[in-house]
């Protein structure tokens, strides 16, 4: 089964966390609350998540200070934040939304549709990322494990090969699609930016399989980072 994304729902008010919930329990994710700046910070401890929604106007830890910590951490520091506030103090202050690391500033009340279509985005990005990152698991196995799948059985190289290169297959078809959408939907250029950026690791992967198959240039290939 595909584990599912997490997606951390983070406002001092119990009622627009329920809202929140009601608006994207359609993308059938884990929503994780957090009533505080000081509580999202607990649960990006030890919990991975696609996006952050962070309301901007909190007691205490308020939602730009919140994100200035959650950018300074290096297991957090990616994770897409979109400030959700009931204020707007004009430019100045979408500005520092933006500076503080926020991908979108949605000012409410906002358009459920709208929402929920720009998590969607971000949930499908995580996914996509999460499939790369077991490609990469599996092909550094066929480097250093002699040949063996993940269960530990053995199983010839060519065959191994063949599983990852279909495995692959299935990831790019899907990122190919994800930005065509982001293309035809004019999407926020974060998101534009995550997907190609996702693309390219592709690729490496896709150029580190091609120089294990038979007949390929010898020497150890090199499997691309996933930072």
């Amino acid at each position: 089964m595909v584990q599912k994304a997490k997606i951390l729902l983070v406002d001092d008010r119990p009622e627009n966390l329920l809202a929140l919930e009601a608006i994207l329990s359609a993308l059938d994710q884990t929503l994780v609350r957090a009533s505080s700046g000081e509580e999202a910070l607990k649960a990006l401890l030890t919990d991975d998540f696609a996006v952050i929604l962070l309301d901007v106007q909190m007691p205490g830890m308020d939602g730009f200070e919140t994100a200035a910590h959650i950018k300074r951490r290096e297991r957090t520091r990616d994770i897409p934040i979109i400030f959700l506030t009931a204020i707007n103090h004009g430019p100045h202050h979408t500005f520092r939304g933006y500076a503080a690391g926020a991908v979108d500033y949605i000012s409410k009340p906002f358009d459920p549709w709208v929402l929920r279509a720009k998590v969607s985005v971000f949930v499908e990005l995580y996914m996509k990322n999460c499939q790369l990152r077991e490609q990469a698991a599996l092909l550094r196995l066929q480097l250093e494990g002699g040949g063996k799948s993940a269960v530990g059985d053995a199983k010839e190289p060519t065959g191994l090969l063949a599983e990852l290169s279909a495995r692959l297959a299935a990831v790019e078809e899907q990122a190919e699609a994800l930005s065509k959408q982001l293309d035809d939907d004019s999407a926020d250029a974060a998101a534009v930016a995550t997907a190609a950026h996702l693309e390219r690791k592709l690729t490496g992967l896709r150029r580190a399989l091609d120089a294990l198959e038979p007949g390929a240039d010898s020497g150890a290939p090199s499997v691309p980072s996933q930072n």
